[in-house]
């Protein structure tokens, strides 16, 4: 992730869980629950895992919460905690047979390197399940929530007494091409993409390691 980001999340780490219900009208959990199913059992990497608000999700799985930003693993559940970057992740080869990422993609210093790695600690048959946000496919749907976000993330900000953060998250949302361009050269397997939320501005994304 980004320097720039990092600092972002660390000022806002514990209003956000609060603040992306609020967002979502109270549909993230389920939006990263749809996400989690695709994923096998075993052992699991959360990439971005922030304040671990998927732990409930994971069930029975062994789960590795990693993050760069420390106050937000500060206030997390999970028991394994790792602060580091996706585009450099701390794990021997093959390391897990699922990795799971939510809301994360839009802040990486690199994707390519991000996916690589996913790839480079995924087992044989792993997968990795991505959940982010975009800008609607087509093109008046993407206009009117532009000029949505600019209004809503703003005055989200200002509740937050982060206004200056939440307009950053704004244009965040136009930095990243859709998941089935920015994930076709991952060297994995390109398997379900769906939508979700007000004019599908929610993706998500399934890729397997063959």
């Amino acid at each position: 992730m980004s320097k720039k980001s990092d600092a972002i999340f660390g000022r806002i780490a514990r209003r956000y869980d609060l603040l992306n219900t609020l967002l979502s009208a109270g549909r993230d959990q389920s939006w990263r629950r749809q996400a989690v199913a695709h994923l096998p059992m075993g052992r699991m990497l959360d990439l971005g895992s922030g304040t671990g608000a998927a732990a409930p999700i994971f069930g029975s799985r062994e789960v590795v919460a990693l993050d760069p930003v420390r106050q937000m693993l500060g206030l997390s559940s999970h028991t394994l905690r790792v602060a580091a970057v996706g585009e450099a992740l701390p794990f021997p080869d093959q390391s897990f047979d699922g990795v799971f990422s939510a809301y994360v993609f839009r802040n990486l210093t690199s994707v390519d390197q991000t996916l690589a790695e996913v790839r480079r600690v995924l087992r044989p048959g792993g997968v990795a399940a991505i959940v982010d946000l975009g800008r609607p496919r087509h093109r008046l749907a993407r206009l009117l929530h532009r000029v949505g976000t600019a209004i809503t993330l703003p005055l989200t900000g200002l509740i937050a007494f982060a206004p200056t953060e939440y307009w950053y998250l704004h244009r965040s949302l136009d930095k990243l091409p859709p998941p089935e361009l920015l994930l076709a050269g991952s060297g994995m397997r390109l398997g379900p993409i769906w939508r979700m939320g007000i004019f599908g501005f929610v993706y998500g994304a399934v890729l397997c390691k063959d």
